[in-house]
């Protein structure tokens, strides 16, 4: 019996290794026709092995490329596309540098302190301190989701005190949610309030005119 670890590593995995055995088959082919069937036959069978290649414009392109790539550029067969550079293909992209930042309460992340930074920008209105209620919410959501315990109101209060430097103050009487309320949804609450005062001011104005 013929284990895996046994046999030669896949060049590219996702094909398996019976399409890497084909490979090999028409790389061995003496006849140039021939080997430019097989090498047709194969990318179809790996399309339909890899169908979300198909997502790409120039998929068939990319199949090409990956058939030569697993023959180790040693199948000679005519093809729609040209052979691809073997040195292209074994250089490694440029590391990306993840963004640092220090977050104050790492549970919270960087939203929360984005979100409290807008908060400050804002002049005191109805409609700030709604969004301060959003932001005290969407801590009490984030809160419970990397810690088991439950937590009461005034640990975020508390918290979001000491995020704001005592600027974003959060009222006594608002109980707290772990639903997360939209910025958007408040907004459009703030806008259905404006529209209903101005609805009962134009109906009082009506009335008394009559």
């Amino acid at each position: 019996m013929e284990y895996n670890t046994q046999r030669a590593d896949l060049t590219i995995a996702e094909y398996g290794r019976s399409i890497q055995e084909m490979v090999e088959l028409a790389v061995n082919l003496e006849d140039r026709d021939e080997r430019t069937k097989a090498a047709k036959t194969i990318v179809n069978a790996m399309a339909i092995l890899n169908p979300a290649l198909r997502e790409f414009v120039d998929y068939k392109h990319k199949l090409w490329d990956h058939l030569f790539i697993i023959s180790d550029f040693k199948l000679d067969c005519d093809s729609p596309f040209p052979m691809p550079d073997q040195d292209l293909t074994h250089v490694r992209p440029d590391p990306l540098t993840y963004p640092q930042k220090n977050i104050k309460l790492r549970h919270y992340g960087s939203i929360i302190e984005s979100m409290i930074k807008e908060a400050l920008a804002m002049e005191d209105s109805p409609e700030k301190q709604q969004v301060v209620e959003t932001i005290a919410n969407f801590m009490k959501m984030s809160y419970l989701t990397w810690n088991r315990d439950s937590v009461e109101d005034e640990v975020i209060r508390e918290q979001l005190n000491d995020y704001s430097g005592g600027k974003l103050v959060l009222r006594d009487d608002i109980k707290l949610t772990t639903r997360f309320i939209d910025l958007r949804e408040a907004d459009r609450r703030t806008l259905r309030n404006k529209n209903q005062k101005k609805r009962t001011t134009y109906n009082g104005g009506y009335s008394r005119g009559k």
